[in-house]
């Protein structure tokens, strides 16, 4: 059986950047198993993985179109510290925010006496994503899984262990110290729910 719509596919991989530099890999881990065609990951590892079977590899390059989008300074906002009430505010911190593109988790990047800078786009967005990816296992979906939109699985669904950086593959969850099941909506953690590890996940 090949990689196709309405498959469950199981899949080991390594994501770097331009440079080489490692970003994510499910390598130690459980394979990360996604549902096919039902937009579980970024479109352009999703496409690469298209019509492989168990046992076969492949490099994937996908670009920031088919990744986490161009990097956009309409997701950048700057917000009056008193906004934060009482929390103390600082670079890095995280948030799950409703903007006008919908539920993002925006970031501190920069924080001065008077407000705080806040960036909606995920980390890699406007970067090329490069993927060695080896297909684990193929199985038709259950109908319960379509239904869902996602694999069940034991520590339950959307990586059965993914990464644990943003890089991935995902498109719509968190990614970072949330992990890359896509690109940074969902919050629930890869031992309940979607959302988290590695991988490239998105819904």
């Amino acid at each position: 059986m090949r990689a196709s719509k309405e498959t469950v596919v199981s899949i080991e991989y390594t994501l770097k950047d331009e440079k080489g530099t490692v970003l994510d890999t499910s390598v130690g881990q459980e394979p990360m198993e996604y549902l096919h065609g039902a937009s579980n990951i970024i479109p352009g590892l999703e496409q690469g993985v298209e019509g492989l079977k168990a046992g076969e590899s492949k490099s994937v390059v996908v670009p920031a179109a088919l990744g986490y989008g161009e990097y956009s300074d309409k997701l950048i906002q700057r917000v009056p510290l008193d906004r934060f009430g009482a929390n103390k505010v600082e670079i890095g911190m995280r948030f799950h925010a409703e903007t006008n593109l919908g539920m993002r988790v925006l970031v501190i990047r920069h924080v001065d006496d008077k407000e705080a800078v806040l960036d909606g786009n995920h980390e890699l967005a406007g970067k090329t994503l490069y993927f060695d990816v080896k297909v684990v296992a193929v199985r038709a979906a259950e109908l319960t899984e379509l239904a869902h939109g996602h694999p069940h699985q034991a520590g339950g669904c959307c990586g059965g262990g993914g990464a644990k950086s943003g890089g991935c593959g995902c498109s719509d969850t968190e990614s970072s110290e949330g992990g890359c099941c896509s690109s940074e909506e969902k919050t629930e953690k890869s031992s309940g729910g979607c959302g988290n590890g590695g991988c490239g996940c998105s819904h």
